[in-house]
């Protein structure tokens, strides 16, 4: 049970289907802690309906949502799988040490 923490960080962007999607997407609120101080957008306000899109397959979504998403989603997934590698080599070097 060496790779639990590996396994967490794999399986942790499938939460978002846990979220239901008319809270994500719904206009009703949002999550930007900015448009909820001041009242104005900021320049991020959108990015997590975006990435939110993406984890849905709705790209086309997350493109009206945010035109950023096609350079954030990529490097978000590259340092996801980073991290997740280095928690697996971390699990084998301690086994192999034990």
């Amino acid at each position: 049970m060496r790779y639990w923490r590996a396994a967490v960080v794999a399986i942790a962007p499938l939460l978002v289907y846990v979220v239901p999607r008319e809270w994500l997407f719904g206009e009703g609120h949002t999550v930007c802690l900015w448009h909820n101080l001041t009242g104005n957008e900021c320049w991020g306000c959108g990015m997590t309906r975006a990435l939110a899109s993406v984890c849905y397959l709705d790209f086309e979504a997350a493109w009206e949502y945010h035109k950023g998403v096609v350079i954030v989603a990529p490097l978000m997934a590259w340092l996801w799988a980073k991290w997740v590698v280095r928690l697996v080599r971390s699990g084998r070097e301690a086994k192999s040490k034990a």
